[in-house]
């Protein structure tokens, strides 16, 4: 091979050799020379896997709170951000409080009044000056002064929003300087000490869910999969979906967050199935195929393969896939396609 780096005259004719026979080296070292034992592969038996009913899932905290306002006013004082750690009673947020507090004085001359208005109209009513009916109206009145009154007066104690539950800030709603109205909701917040995934299950699987001896979480987005301690069905259905939530409760410190994604095996038993890595599959819209790795060819098979239920497997990324067609015991896979079809490209 002529080397760019040869074609100077000012070159020798022995580090030009050397040059070359070290390409030389490299090109063969590379996964591009065509030798097949360099590639990664997988060989295609029956494997021990764990059958049941699978169900997509999410993740959500045990215990979670959404905190609202519950006075009017502007945002005055933010003290922490989505992710951060608090303790119950921590101070989160102050709103400036001059409106409750106007609010509150109006209430309070409002009872004020419909005290004085009672009091007189029980001495009018004693003296038979007026009717009982005329009575109870004015006692109306200032129960509902009262009322108001008091639920003004617990408004303006409420214009420091602190911490119901200990745990993290799952994200803030308000921003400082906006303004909050009471329901508004201002922060979320959720215990990350417990942690559970509820998944959807059909109801003619829930029999199967029920005497499943086991559940197994996987976490695609992690590559981690978690034997759960607990599981309980919840009772009633969707009536348009016709589906069944069921809580898998999570083993702690497992590193997840509300709203992750995650795929729940209610393990029935073990079976022997025709099984392949998922991270060996390719898919390109409905086709999914493998790359056959033969001695009789020079360059990886692309095979179109149809594929059954995943399985949870420790072992591998993504967990099992069942091959029910395109492949037969003893073939071998690739295990990575990407490096399947470098090879595949190199020696056409």
């Amino acid at each position: 091979m002529k080397t760019p780096a040869c074609s100077l005259a000012r070159l020798s004719a022995r580090p030009c050799r050397s040059f070359a026979a070290l390409f030389g080296l490299l090109l063969a070292a590379s996964p591009l020379a065509g030798a097949d034992d360099a590639l990664p592969t997988w060989r295609v038996a029956p494997r021990p896997v764990a059958v049941g009913v699978a169900a997509e899932a999410v993740v959500e905290a045990v215990t979670q709170a959404t905190v609202a306002a519950q006075v009017a006013g502007r945002v005055v004082e933010v003290r922490v951000d989505a992710g951060q750690a608090v303790q119950r009673g921590q101070v989160l947020m102050r709103i400036d409080a001059r409106e409750a507090a106007e609010a509150a004085q109006a209430a309070a001359s409002r009872l004020a009044v419909a005290r004085t208005e009672y009091e007189r109209s029980g001495r009018l009513r004693a003296q038979n000056f007026i009717s009982q009916a005329a009575l109870d109206r004015v006692r109306a009145e200032f129960d509902s002064a009262q009322a108001e009154a008091a639920q003004s007066g617990v408004g303006l104690g409420h214009a420091t929003v602190t911490a119901p539950i200990p745990g993290l800030v799952a994200r803030r709603h308000a921003e400082l300087g906006e303004m909050a109205s009471p329901g508004r909701p201002l922060l979320s917040l959720y215990d990350p000490a417990g942690l559970r995934v509820v998944a959807a299950v059909p109801q003619q699987r829930l029999a199967e869910v029920r005497a499943a001896r086991a559940a197994v979480v996987e976490f695609p987005e992690l590559g981690r999969r978690v034997e759960a301690p607990s599981f309980v069905v919840l009772p009633g259905a969707d009536a348009a979906t016709h589906v069944s939530q069921v809580r898998v409760n999570l083993p702690a410190g497992e590193g997840v967050a509300p709203g992750m994604a995650a795929r729940v095996t209610f393990v029935a038993g073990d079976a022997e199935r025709l099984a392949v890595p998922a991270a060996a599959l390719v898919r390109r819209g409905e086709l999914t195929a493998v790359y056959v790795v033969d001695p009789a060819h020079s360059a990886p098979v692309l095979r179109r393969v149809r594929v059954g239920e995943t399985f949870a497997d420790g072992s591998t990324a993504g967990g099992l896939v069942e091959i029910l067609a395109g492949l037969v015991v003893g073939e071998r896979i690739a295990l990575d396609p990407a490096q399947a079809t470098i090879r595949r490209r190199s020696v056409r």
